[in-house]
This record gives structure tokens, C-alpha cells and sequence, in this order.
């Protein structure tokens, strides 16, 4: 068997900050980000499976959501304004972000090929398991506002509006049930939670 330098590489993730251009209080890296996106995607669609009846696959989502952002190990993570400035640069990114994550996969030996290639390389049959997982990702970044701001960094109010109307637009059932039930918790204290 080749040896593989997948499982090190993912593991950079943790090595790739968020939020470039602003001032955190607390710095958020890709790993934490994934895992927060990923738990999001899962609580999604069990909202999606047992409230709205869909036919949806929570732990496939869950794994997707994991490498969503795998990319990152070697573009970095590009601030939002920059990313979606224009048309052009947003289809760039996107082919940039493509042959990052099939750099990816060509690391990982011929017969795990298979099981990563619809993680890293997004299907168009399974268009809508990776629109819950931008959903998942948008909720992600209000939470980081909302932490921010409840640490008293103004930094992140003029974002926090922006992706809540981003959230809004979505016209998403699912989103409005986990907006509505579970995100009130995040600008609680803990003894607040308690």
C-alpha cells in the first residue's frame, strides 16, 4: 500500500483562521468551524426529516458538512466580501476550490477513492444536501457574530445583519424551526442556559 497524506493534511485544518479581516476576541479556526457546521447540517435535517418529512440522510450530511471546507488546507480561508465581489472572481474561487479538494482526493489510496470523492466533490443529484450544509454554514457565521458581539466586540454587527438577511432570504422552513427553537441559547450565559 502508498503511503497517504490525507488524514495530516485535514488535520490543518485547525492551522487555517477565520474571519481574516476582522478583530476577533476569540480567533475561530476551519476545524471549529466544520464541526459547528456539521452538527448545524445534522440538526437540520432531523428538523427536515421529522417535522417537515423529507426524505433526507442526517448522517451523510453530517460527514459532508465535516469536509465542507477542506479546501482551505491550501487556499486559505478567503474573506466573504472578497470571494462573492463579483461574478467572476466567486466562478474562479469555486474552480480554485475544485482542484484544491481533487488535489485532496488524489492523496487518499485507489480504494478509498470512492468513499471520499461525493464528500469532496459536490454532485448535482445531491444539490440539496449541500444547500442545507451552506444553510448550516450561514447559521454558523451568525452564532460567531452573536458570540462576538456578546463579548463586546462591535466588530461583527454590521456581518451579523448582513448574514441574518442572508438567512432570511432563504424562504428555508427547516432554518426558521432551528432559528427559532435552539438559536435564543446562544446569547445566553451558561448560568443563563442553566
Amino acid at each position: 500500500m502508498k503511503k497517504s497524506n490525507f488524514f495530516a493534511f485535514i488535520s490543518r485544518m485547525k492551522y487555517i483562521n477565520r474571519w481574516g479581516l476582522m478583530r476577533n476576541i476569540k480567533d475561530e479556526n476551519v476545524s471549529e468551524h466544520s464541526l459547528d457546521v456539521a452538527v448545524i447540517a445534522h440538526a437540520l435535517t432531523i428538523i427536515q426529516k421529522k417535522r417537515l418529512n423529507m426524505d433526507v440522510n442526517p448522517e451523510k450530511t453530517a460527514l459532508y458538512a465535516i469536509y465542507h471546507d477542506a479546501s482551505e488546507i491550501f487556499t486559505g480561508d478567503m474573506p466573504t466580501p472578497v470571494k462573492y465581489f463579483n461574478h467572476v472572481i466567486k466562478t474562479a474561487y469555486k474552480e480554485v476550490e475544485l482542484t484544491a479538494n481533487k488535489k485532496l482526493l488524489k492523496l487518499l489510496p485507489d480504494d478509498f477513492y470512492d468513499d471520499y470523492e461525493a464528500v469532496l466533490i459536490p454532485r448535482e443529484e445531491e444539490a440539496e444536501i449541500w444547500k442545507t450544509i451552506k444553510a448550516a454554514d450561514k447559521i454558523s457565521a451568525y452564532i460567531k457574530c452573536i458570540e462576538e458581539e456578546k463579548s463586546g466586540n462591535k466588530e461583527f454587527l454590521k456581518a451579523k445583519q448582513s448574514i441574518f438577511n442572508e438567512i432570511n432570504n432563504m424562504n428555508r422552513e427547516d432554518v426558521n424551526i432551528f432559528i427559532d427553537e435552539f438559536l435564543e441559547g446562544y446569547s445566553l450565559t451558561l448560568d443563563e442556559m442553566n
